[in-house]
């Protein structure tokens, strides 16, 4: 089933069910009014609002509205908790290299992890609100999980047992900000403000066959001011998956009902064309895009992002369908 949370002037939204062609929708107030309550109590709720989405694709539902993104907060407005891996290998080897420093073997082993703010997700068609450009504002474009309870110890395979919910993320950096907040050895903090989420999140049957192991096989599409920049093929190359990266959080600690966890910004290897390397696929940051410049060229040619830029992030599945509806974002200077 698909899941989205409608504005409706308060901090949580309302729960709505929507259709799997995400042209319909219908208020789930009479079986829970908050995406929290259902993942509290999932066994029970799920199912209620498995009947629900039946009847609204069968164009059965009595009160069904249409559908409107613009109208949807993150599916979760607020969680318990946001974790965010590096999933794809590939994006630290381009980075790394790009400042002639080599990965270490342990990031082959153990996936980089941080914990973001949890407090204040943007919806899929909220802008971006940056003080300043010259923070060097960057999207990522990312795929993530909503979780059920996982206790503390839980191995990969019972990890993903967890999984409730899938949808696609923007995870945005500001890239000018990272230097000296990593310095101070303490991680991420500024650099990192509010992320978005996609319109819907779904659960894995709605996937088929694209969700294997923990994976997502489908290509992770960015389009920034109207320019296709990325399709990266977001299965193959996840060097963990997310079953892994939940239990690398379960090591010391439970993972709560209504936690996040991100797969970091999917990418994939360049490969060789005529003695040159080359990245077909495209790349999910500007970041990433700058490191391949810097490598080819010795020096990064592509500015970060301005006021006014938009990118778009979407997935659609083997029968050319949007799964989750799109990101689409506008970077934006504060109001006065």
């Amino acid at each position: 089933m698909k899941l989205a949370t409608y504005k409706d002037g308060s901090r949580d939204g309302q729960l709505v069910v929507v259709s799997r062609d995400l042209t319909t929708a219908h208020y789930a107030t009479g079986i829970a009014s908050r995406l929290q309550q259902a993942l509290d109590d999932w066994g029970f709720i799920a199912p209620q609002l498995q009947d629900l989405y039946d009847t609204l694709n069968n164009g059965k539902a009595r009160h069904a509205f249409a559908f409107d993104p613009a109208l949807c907060m993150a599916p979760l407005p607020r969680a318990y908790q946001w974790a965010d891996g590096s999933a794809y290998i590939n994006h630290v080897e381009l980075v790394r290299a790009a400042r002639s420093s080599e990965v270490p073997p342990s990031f082959y082993a153990d996936p980089l992890m941080y914990q973001g703010g949890s407090d204040d997700f943007l919806g899929a068609q909220d802008d971006v609100v940056c003080p300043s450009e010259a923070f060097g504002i960057d999207f990522e474009a990312e795929l993530a999980v909503i979780t059920g309870d996982v206790p503390m110890q839980a191995t990969p395979e019972e990890a993903l047992q967890g999984i409730r919910l899938v949808m696609l993320a923007n995870d945005v950096s500001l890239r000018n900000l990272i230097p000296n907040e990593l310095a101070k050895g303490f991680g991420f903090f500024q650099s990192k403000p509010a992320t978005a989420f996609s319109p819907v999140a779904v659960t894995l049957d709605e996937l088929g066959d694209a969700w294997d192991s923990g994976r997502v096989h489908l290509t992770m599409q960015s389009t920034w001011n109207g320019r296709k920049v990325g399709m990266c093929e977001a299965g193959p190359e996840m060097t963990f998956h997310f079953g892994q990266l939940i239990a690398h959080i379960c090591k010391t600690r439970n993972v709560r009902s209504g936690s996040i966890v991100g797969s970091g910004t999917v990418s994939n290897q360049g490969t060789e064309v005529n003695g040159k390397k080359e990245w077909p696929k495209g790349y999910s940051c500007i970041a990433e895009k700058r490191a391949i410049e810097t490598i080819l060229d010795g020096k990064p040619s592509t500015e970060f992002m301005k006021y006014g830029d938009t990118i778009r992030i979407e997935m659609k599945g083997k029968d050319g369908q949007s799964v989750f509806g799109a990101i689409d974002q506008k970077i934006a200077a504060p109001h006065a």
